[in-house]
């Protein structure tokens, strides 16, 4: 029986119209770095510091820590005036699908490669909040573990902050590699949706438990996983 659900936020539970990913790129390229869209994708879903450090490398670019430090700072001017331009929404089906699981008795959780500072004004743009009878049970934040996707320690610290001891209970979507790998890392399910840039194909060739249309077709597997289907 499933006892959490760890889900990322961009491009999985939250239409952000690609505007992470258009920010990391307008940064880095801003830096210096020359990077291509592949290089993008292969970090989305990661730390963004982490991330910005590899694409400087990628692009030619030393990734000294306060040059990424300056340009993790003009990522997130970026991304503000991209997200005040065209505020971010749930994905189609979301908020009902968590509701449901919540009805389960599931415990919902937040996985992101974003920082706090940038994570909690868009989760207050949503007005999804954390705590007794509201839509979520915890969020996890990049900034809050030692290291970000592929690394297991979001999700561990989700089931930390949820109460949930067992591995096996513990269900992680996501629409990136970065998100099934670190499912694989953690050693709980694995679930690919395909509301983010990469289809079945791209998704399918790491480790997962299945590939859905979205989030918001979760209750139907867990009640099916539940059933022993």
């Amino acid at each position: 029986m499933i006892e959490l659900v760890a889900l990322d936020m961009a491009g999985t539970t939250i239409d952000e119209h690609g505007d992470v990913y258009s920010a990391l790129g307008e940064s880095v390229r801003e830096a210096g770095a020359e990077v291509t869209p592949e290089d993008l994708q292969a970090w989305m879903g990661a730390d963004k510091t982490e991330a910005i450090a590899a694409l400087l490398e990628i692009g030619g670019i030393a990734a000294e820590s306060g040059f990424v430090a300056h340009t993790f700072v003009r990522f997130q001017e970026i991304l503000a005036a991209l997200y005040a331009a065209n505020a971010p929404v749930p994905l189609d089906g979301v908020e009902d699908a968590l509701r449901t699981l919540k009805s389960m008795g599931i415990k919902v959780a937040l996985t992101t490669g974003f920082s706090r500072d940038v994570a909690d004004p868009l989760l207050a743009t949503l007005g999804w909040r954390v705590g007794d009878g509201e839509l979520l049970d915890a969020v996890v934040t990049s900034d809050e573990v030692p290291r970000g996707r592929p690394a297991p320690h979001m999700i561990h610290r989700a089931m930390e902050r949820t109460g949930v001891l067992n591995v096996g209970a513990v269900l992680a979507a996501g629409d990136t590699v970065v998100d099934l790998q670190a499912a694989a890392n953690a050693g709980v399910a694995g679930v690919g949706v395909l509301t983010g840039k990469l289809g079945a194909e791209e998704l399918g060739r790491h480790p997962h438990l299945r590939i859905l249309p979205g989030v918001k077709d979760l209750p139907e597997l867990v009640g099916a996983l539940a059933a022993g289907r």
